[in-house]
């Protein structure tokens, strides 16, 4: 009997095995672990992409299962303390670059799901990279403090007046995918405005829009159909392409989920309450072609044979310009990262990327063409200055 029973328990703990990383894998999508603990051009999960803050530079942690450098040690309680409230081993404080104020409202269930995933890749020998920042910010323990203030602790609570539907879709928006991390203003100690969720923030240099039910700043005069096939895939029509972080969230996180979770975060975005808050859309004058000459001579040169001189990109939506939130946004927060870095988007036909304009263009240039794009696909005014992509540059090169 022994041997007949040790196979039957090898089949299970394997049949075990084989399910829980499967779940895992899932859940570490939908949590978009890999976009954050993963370098440019890194091994996945393997750390050291870089998170520059106003208080300094912070490095995400390896956490692959290697035993020296990285997570193959830790206990489940271990796991569990460091993703719902920011603790790591022997009491160690995680900085809130670690979203772990919205993981709090993740399940014990989902957290230990997403370890037996990690714990099946390859363990990849990195040292973590030392953060870079000043005092007092590189005094860990103050993050008790801020915790105290910023951080609720709080588990996800099902609504029981809702649908299963609706519940699952707040889950997965306020607990797994972390929409608030990007899409909520911050306070003056960088934690979460209460009262604010989801009204849009500018992160990391992006514009996160605001993602809420209002009908001129948010998401509410956006379709069903639209919002979830800009969530799986980037695009959607009259609303141009997904960029930076939120491009990187799509690549990375959710053209994985299922159309059902896909539906139900949509069915959660629409009940969020209106804020009425985003860039002033203000609808100015066109400018004309004295003032805009330039801008238009390098679009037309550079840009309009993917985008097309109507905007409307060229083979592929992902192309398209027209109704863009960033060629609407009088700011041009957006216009101006992508000009200077350029953006990339993996989609169901393979990966789309507009490259970087910042090495062939002076800021005088960039500044004409930002201005020029605004103008003509949203009839709005842009303020972009060649400053400012002066500034942009500087940055870019202290960087590297």
């Amino acid at each position: 009997m022994k041997p007949i029973l040790a196979a039957a328990l090898s089949i299970f703990c394997a049949a075990v095995a084989n399910a829980a990383p499967s779940q895992g894998e899932y859940l570490a999508r939908a949590a978009d672990c890999v976009a954050c603990h993963t370098a440019e051009g890194g091994a996945p999960y393997a750390g050291g992409r870089a998170f520059v803050l106003p208080m300094g530079t912070i490095y995400s942690p390896n956490i692959t299962p290697d035993h020296d450098t990285g997570v193959g040690d830790y206990t489940d309680d271990e796991w569990v303390a460091a993703i719902q409230h920011g603790i790591g081993r022997g009491g160690r404080h995680l900085y809130p670059a670690m979203p772990y104020t919205s993981y709090s409202r993740m399940t014990r269930k989902d957290a230990l799901a997403i370890k037996a995933y990690i714990f099946t890749l390859p363990p990849i020998h990195k040292d973590n990279e030392s953060n870079h920042l000043g005092f007092p910010f590189n005094q860990r323990w103050g993050l008790r403090f801020w915790d105290m203030v910023n951080a609720s602790g709080r588990a996800f609570e099902p609504d029981s007046a809702r649908s299963p539907e609706w519940n699952r879709g707040a889950y997965l928006v306020q607990a797994l995918g972390h929409c608030g991390e990007c899409h909520t203003p911050r306070n003056w100690m960088m934690g979460l405005k209460t009262g604010q969720d989801l009204a849009g923030a500018v992160q990391a240099g992006w514009m996160s829009y605001n993602i809420t039910s209002d009908r001129e700043y948010g998401i509410g005069a956006w379709s069903d159909a639209d919002l979830a096939q800009y969530l799986s895939t980037g695009t959607a029509p009259h609303h141009g392409p997904a960029s930076g972080p939120m491009a990187d969230a799509i690549s990375n996180s959710l053209r994985f989920l299922t159309p059902q979770d896909i539906h139900a975060i949509v069915a959660y975005l629409r009940t969020v309450p209106a804020q009425q808050r985003g860039p002033e859309i203000v609808t100015a004058a066109r400018q004309t072609d004295a003032d805009n000459a330039l801008g238009a001579h390098i679009f037309e040169t550079a840009c309009a044979g993917c985008h097309l001189p109507n905007g409307e990109g060229r083979q592929s939506p992902w192309a398209a310009l027209a109704g863009s939130h960033s060629a609407g946004d009088p700011a041009g927060t957006n216009t101006l990262q992508i000009l200077m870095h350029g953006s990339e988007l993996q989609t169901p036909t393979g990966l789309v990327f507009m490259h970087s304009f910042a090495g062939s263009y002076t800021d005088e240039e960039l500044a004409a063409v930002a201005r020029y794009v605004t103008s003509q696909f949203s009839g709005r005014k842009d303020e972009l200055t060649a400053a400012e992509f002066g500034r942009a540059r500087v940055q870019v090169t202290a960087a590297k």
